[in-house]
């Protein structure tokens, strides 16, 4: 049998494609938040409004978008043992699954904005604001999970370049239109705030959908056509979908509680807290590219049955991350000022933000170990470890950290003290998992 290339040079073939198209996604938002941030008018309340409504967005995203990993883990693992022709009508049924669920939690989130976001502390002219940019991006929901079930696609057959152009591409896009819709072009468009930022992102959404459609029928062999009756696979699409669905309702209580904690603060805390989670988000998925090539050519690996070349994958990725990582830290610390003076330039709001910033820095050695190892077991198909596993480092780690530091005062820097324990928690565990059940297999 001739088994999968994880060479050097094949782990960057596929990771810095995946680095590119993985931050598209926080570009967007962080685009968003730097654009509005610096209005002549309103800008924290409007900083402030992104930070919540794209909280609130991201965890939807996450939640349903997980389906993507689920999707790419069967087909990498179907690829690995040989029996990809198999898989027939599951890409459309996959596809199709992805868009419903989609449209079921748009109709059931929009007809109750204005109490979610209540909830998450927004009131005044922020929760007006929210609402306002809410109810235009929500609508890109739907074209963004039909996006991420194509690049699931694309990842399972090995493929990490298509997707690549098209997060490029749209992240492109809606830079440009957040400037030209927000501030307005003399003589042509008048400025709209905080709602053309909404727009900027739904007609960037609305393009990648239509590039990801084009490219899959193009460079690919997969049909569209629904076709019956399911594919066996489509039952443990679901069932690895509920158990990541589970996961990322506790990933993203946690991200919610710290979101609403800030708002609490006040809006300049809030404000402080968006430009920290933006630079972290963004920093996230820059290190989830090397995670990703860990789930790609892992779940080639586990289909071959090939144990010795996954530990060797394992090793290699993650040690390329915590270098990604390294060099991540050293440019946070070198830009330390530019990067809050890029969002926002209200003396308040950064002087709440030098003042916590460190925080975020600190986080990210263990985002390299955490994110890896998390996109690896995600290949390896252990979505009902990963369900517990968030679960325990939310339930055990983050509220904990999180209420006790809000007790003695220490605000936004406590929050980012709950959100280091509760990534912690989460790359210790999966270092032991893997210790205890994969090693032992090479030398069965």
């Amino acid at each position: 049998m001739q088994y999968t290339d994880i060479s050097f040079k094949r782990i960057q073939q596929l990771a810095i494609p995946a680095i590119i198209s993985g931050i598209a996604e926080p570009v967007l938002s962080a685009t968003d938040a730097a654009v509005v941030g610096n209005l002549d008018i309103f800008a924290i309340e409007s900083l402030a409004a992104v930070g919540i409504v794209g909280s609130f967005l991201s965890a939807l995203i996450w939640i349903l978008g997980q389906t993507r990993s689920a999707i790419s883990a069967i087909v990498s693992q179907n690829l690995g043992a040989g029996k990809l022709k198999d898989l027939q009508n599951f890409p459309a049924q996959a596809i199709y699954f992805n868009i419903a669920l989609s449209i079921i939690v748009l109709f059931s989130t929009y007809f109750f904005v204005e109490e979610i976001f209540r909830l998450l502390n927004a009131e005044g002219m922020i929760l007006s604001f929210s609402i306002d940019y809410y109810n235009i991006r929500v609508w890109g929901f739907p074209l963004t999970l039909f996006t991420f079930a194509v690049f699931g696609l694309f990842r399972g057959l090995q493929n990490t370049f298509w997707p690549m152009v098209i997060a490029t591409i749209g992240a492109a896009l809606n830079i440009a239109l957040d400037f030209a819709l927000v501030y307005g072009i003399d003589g042509y468009i008048s400025p709209m705030g905080i709602k053309g930022a909404g727009w900027a992102s739904l007609i960037a959404q609305a393009i990648m959908a239509l590039m990801a459609l084009f490219f899959l029928l193009k460079k690919t062999e997969v049909s569209l056509k629904l076709t019956f009756p399911l594919h066996p696979e489509i039952s443990r699409l679901v069932r690895m979908s509920f158990n990541l669905f589970l996961r990322s309702v506790a990933l993203n209580t946690a991200l919610i509680l710290a979101t609403r904690e800030a708002a609490d603060l006040g809006k300049e805390y809030i404000a402080a807290h968006t430009i920290a989670f933006n630079i972290w988000i963004f920093t996230a998925f820059f290190i989830d590219g090397y995670g990703a090539a860990g789930n790609i050519l892992g779940g080639r690996l586990l289909g071959e049955r090939n144990y010795g070349s996954l530990w060797k994958l394992t090793k290699k990725v993650n040690l390329y991350n915590v270098g990604v990582a390294a060099v991540l830290v050293f440019v946070g610390f070198l830009l330390y000022e530019p990067l809050g003076l890029l969002f926002n330039k209200d003396t308040q709001v950064l002087t709440v933000f030098y003042g916590m910033f460190f925080m975020v820095l600190l986080c990210l050695p263990f985002n390299a170990l955490a994110f890896t190892l998390d996109s690896i077991f995600k290949g390896l198909g252990e979505m009902g470890y990963l369900r517990n596993v968030l679960l325990g480092a939310t339930i055990f780690g983050f509220i904990p950290v999180l209420y006790f530091s809000k007790y003695m005062g220490w605000g936004l820097i406590g929050i980012w003290s709950a959100l280091i324990v509760w990534v912690a928690y989460r790359a210790v565990a999966l270092m032991i998992k893997f210790k205890r059940k994969y090693i032992p297999l090479i030398e069965s």
